[in-house]
């Protein structure tokens, strides 16, 4: 399927990133905010503030891990004011309404819902709260409101966040397939992995040595660690198994946690024909 380019135009209202962020997509009815915690009073009074939407604040749980929570409310600063009170894990909100009056109560609830949705399964960031019911809408409706979510993604990434964004979406691919690479060793370590517009994603089942070799920096030492306790390393037959898809900085990070040792990315993944990543980057 044929994509076009977008042209969004963000704007920082008191000249810092650090403040008021809005955020527009051409031939777009609807608007983006980025706004800390701490200056949400301090903008209280401006129109986006004062409409219907939904909102996504951000913050850190008690494991620090990138953690969410997705609502919905017919006047947002309303909303925003009562998490302040009651939720102290966030510290930034995103909220996008519409700068006509396309969005209505029924409206706001399907997109909380499906944002809902779109987050848990990129599996982003944690998403600890009930499921948000989702309206009966016609199927007009609801085809014009996937097409304000899908804006809604591109707005959310542009604003620093990539929530609602599956790992599988930042694969290079063409029209029939994605490139698909391993990085194994003789003692039965064996990934899967893929080049990514954020990394390099290794794929759940991998398997990877138990053993770490002296020249294991202690950076990947403590992903490693990190990756035991959150559950996504688990032993398996002597192994380390990977209980869901990873993304590494680098391909040369990805192979040494899978390998245990120091390990050249571009030389240790190969296609199943075994040609060299180093080859495909070129």
């Amino acid at each position: 399927m044929k994509t076009f380019g977008k042209t969004i135009r963000l704007f920082f209202v008191d000249g810092t990133s650090n403040g008021l962020t809005t955020a527009e997509l051409s031939n777009w009815t609807g608007i983006g905010i980025r706004v800390p915690r701490i200056k949400v009073r301090e903008f209280s009074n401006r129109t986006e503030f004062r409409k219907p939407g939904v909102y996504i604040l951000i913050g850190k749980d008690e494991n620090n891990n990138d953690s969410a929570y997705i609502g919905e409310a017919e006047v947002i600063i309303d909303r925003l004011i009562q998490h302040i009170a009651n939720k102290d894990f966030w510290n930034e909100a995103l909220f996008f309404g519409s700068k006509d009056k396309y969005l209505n109560k029924a409206s706001v609830k399907y997109l909380e819902n499906r944002l809902y949705e779109l987050a848990l399964g990129a599996e982003r960031y944690v998403i600890d709260q009930n499921i948000p019911t989702r309206p009966e809408l016609s199927e007009a409706e609801q085809a014009e409101l996937e097409e304000f979510l899908s804006n809604i993604k591109v707005v959310a990434a542009s604003l620093g966040h990539k929530i609602f964004e599956s790992l599988e979406e930042t694969v290079e691919q063409d029209e029939t397939h994605q490139l698909i690479l391993f990085c194994k060793n003789g003692a039965g370590a064996k990934s899967k992995g893929s080049p990514s517009t954020g990394g390099f994603i290794v794929y759940k089942d991998s398997l990877f040595m138990m053993t770490e070799q002296p020249s294991l920096s202690e950076g990947i030492v403590s992903e490693r660690r990190k990756m035991i306790l959150d559950g996504i390393l688990q032993i398996e037959e002597g192994f380390f198994k990977l209980t869901k898809d990873y993304i590494f900085t680098s391909s040369s990070r990805a192979a040494a946690a899978t390998l245990a040792r120091s390990a050249s990315g571009p030389l240790e993944w190969k296609t199943e024909e075994g040609v060299h990543l180093k080859y495909l980057e070129v």
